[in-house]
């Protein structure tokens, strides 16, 4: 969190949070939902400045029951999660994940696939997403622990998902891979989609 942002909150301790104003989509892009309509579902108007996105970015913290939210100033922004708080990128075989902020991951202790065939993971940053962009080229990385790819094992008649253990070159420990309706994910994950404030 910047240090001014800190500052703000130290001398103006007492401002309301508010919610409704900002989401983050399925790709890692920043919304802002003019008259608090984020929780409406619509799509709100893409933020596109590359100075005000890296701020949010820096000032994008969790609160303990899992609502997301911007630190902006002494102001607490909650934050509609569209498909998990951090979308996940890096299809380079071997490469580690990074999170939509810029973040490396250092650890994965889960995976979730849904019933889109989406990806997810419990990481050490917090629940994410694997941006559908990079989906194939990570799965294509990932491992059973006898070295059999996931797309094999996936497309024979293997155990269901739920009894899989995975593991990705950039990381040294495997993780179950589980399935997961989407609906029930942020509850699995552990985060909050649409806080109020």
């Amino acid at each position: 969190m910047d240090e001014d942002v800190k500052a703000a909150l130290v001398k103006w301790p007492n401002v309301p949070a508010v919610a409704g104003w900002l989401s983050l989509d399925a790709r890692g892009r920043w919304h802002l939902h003019p008259g608090g309509t984020a929780a409406d579902g619509g799509p709100g108007e893409s933020i596109s400045s590359p100075q005000i996105i890296a701020f949010i970015e820096r000032n994008f913290e969790h609160d303990a029951d899992g609502r997301w939210f911007f630190q902006n100033g002494p102001q607490r922004v909650y934050v509609r999660i569209d498909a998990a708080p951090y979308i996940l990128r890096g299809a380079e075989r071997g490469a580690g994940l990074r999170t939509h902020t810029g973040r490396a991951i250092q650890a994965i202790t889960a995976w979730w696939l849904d019933e889109n065939g989406h990806l997810y993971a419990s990481t050490d940053a917090g629940p994410g997403a694997v941006e559908d962009r990079d989906l194939a080229g990570v799965i294509d990385t990932l491992t059973l622990a006898d070295g059999t790819p996931l797309w094999d094992s996936l497309e024979s008649s293997a155990p269901s998902p739920e009894t899989l253990h995975i593991r990705h070159p950039a990381y040294p420990e495997s993780a179950p891979l589980r399935t997961v309706a989407r609906a029930d994910l942020p509850a699995r994950l552990g985060f909050v989609a649409r806080p109020e404030a």
